[in-house]
């Protein structure tokens, strides 16, 4: 958990925003397909199935795997480890730099994961399969970490349990040696997905804008909602300029144009 300045603090980070609802979302699935289970073995297998990242799938049409699969998680360590780091660190980023950042990251990093899952398991690189399905948050997470570690490097985290602090950036290096080690054992798979959140947080945080994608589209449609009322307005005034001509009779009659009237009081040109 994060370290603010030199005091010592084990308090945990605000539970809230869009960590929250991502962290409530997580959990919700995974007890619904524990109790899915219980009830009946055919469905759970058809639901994890469907939802799953399976590369065969994917690319025959199963396209919402890309995302839905960091829904579902194999088991209580899995999903708890996720869950307290995604809280951790993507509470922190959060408060830094908004919801809508932090949203755009992790599912970019999300799709990436996925993406990097299904063109090593078709190159049939390090034993991977098509049909292996990928589950867990951890790409999204992945890309998380890399943005913390390149944008508060500095930033000291405690190894809970343990009263012990460590700077951001060495403990997301010793995460991503731990997955290049993986890549070795049998879960190469998921090692893969990890790396490939990573390198996609990296590819964000290093050439998106600093606010986020969202953040410039809305700018570019306000301005194009902006220009189109400015054409409006044009436009209704060079039909009352006609209207005032054959009122008045002068046949020069202009209204002033937006950069020569300097003050909401200036009433030179009504009547």
């Amino acid at each position: 958990m994060p370290r603010l300045g030199r005091s010592m603090t084990l308090s945990f980070p605000p539970f809230a925003g869009f960590v929250r609802q991502l962290i409530l979302a997580n959990v919700i699935v995974y007890f619904a397909m524990l109790l899915i289970r219980a009830v009946s073995a055919p469905a759970y297998v058809w639901l994890f199935d469907f939802f799953a990242l399976i590369p065969v799938l994917t690319m025959h049409c199963y396209v919402w795997q890309i995302v839905t699969y960091a829904f579902l998680h194999a088991g209580l360590l899995h999903i708890l480890f996720n869950m307290l780091t995604l809280w951790f660190v993507g509470s922190y980023l959060e408060g830094s730099l908004g919801a809508r950042w932090l949203r755009e990251i992790f599912f970019f990093s999300v799709i990436g994961a996925a993406f990097s899952s299904i063109a090593m398991a078709y190159a049939g690189i390090l034993h991977l399969d098509p049909m292996t399905p990928s589950i867990g948050a951890s790409g999204g997470i992945f890309g998380l970490l890399i943005a913390f570690a390149m944008l508060f490097g500095d930033q000291e985290f405690f190894m809970f349990p343990l009263p012990i602090s460590i700077k951001a950036k060495y403990l997301v290096a010793i995460y991503i040696l731990l997955a290049l080690a993986g890549l070795f054992g049998q879960q190469a798979g998921t090692s893969i997905a990890h790396l490939g959140g990573a390198l996609f947080g990296y590819l964000y945080v290093k050439f998106a804008p600093r606010r986020g994608f969202g953040f410039v589209g809305s700018e570019k449609v306000f301005g194009l909602r902006n220009s189109y009322y400015r054409w409006k307005r044009k436009r209704a005034s060079r039909k009352f300029e006609v209207y005032m001509r054959k009122q008045t009779g002068e046949k020069d009659f202009r209204l002033p144009d937006e950069k020569s009237v300097k003050s909401p009081n200036d009433k030179r040109w009504m009547n």
